[in-house]
């Protein structure tokens, strides 16, 4: 896939193991699904999901820790605490549809009910896709890893003209969690 290859013993080099640290187990996806679902509550997280009270505690403290769910006293009566997506939690549904996807794809014969439809149209949403900064949609033979120093050199050593977002290759840093309404 390219000219290089990733130090696939550094950990701290690739965002992948720094997801999985947070995400990588069932409990907590299967809790950031019930958040996609509009599940607010401890309780209602413990009666839809059928999981111990232990570890649903845990895995909410650590996606609050983590700042995927913000933990928020209810306004009408303060003892009650909710937990709402941030918007770094809602930046994880393309990737929770992927998954999906791959599941229903290669999981056996899933009757999906109820269907994950465009809001718009009412029409089952299409595959989620690799798009390129000029939005193609790419397979793995288009993929390549180089230096960073290379971006935007092609090839040939001709130079190409991307958006704004597609130069923009700084890391950028989000605030704090922030709560989604």
């Amino acid at each position: 896939m390219g000219e290089i290859r990733e130090p696939l013993r550094e950990l701290t080099e690739c965002g992948l193991p720094q997801a999985l640290e947070v995400m990588g187990e069932r409990w907590s996806f299967m809790i950031l699904r019930a958040g996609f679902n509009g599940l607010h509550h401890f309780e209602e997280f413990l009666t839809e999901l059928g999981i111990a009270r232990n570890i649903l505690s845990n895995r909410l403290a650590k996606l609050v820790e983590h700042g995927i769910l913000a933990r928020k006293p209810m306004a009408e009566d303060r003892r009650k605490i909710e937990y709402r997506l941030t918007d770094k939690g809602l930046d994880l549904l393309p990737a929770m549809i992927a998954l999906r996807q791959w599941g229903q794809k290669y999981g056996g014969e899933v009757f999906e009910n109820p269907v994950l439809v465009d809001e718009r149209d009412r029409l089952p949403i299409g595959p989620v896709s690799i798009l390129s900064h000029d939005g193609r949609i790419l397979g793995p033979k288009d993929l390549a890893l180089i230096d960073r120093a290379q971006c935007g050199i092609r090839a040939d050593g001709s130079k190409a003209e991307g958006g704004k977002a597609a130069l923009k290759l700084e890391i950028v840093k989000r605030p704090g969690p922030r709560e989604v309404a």
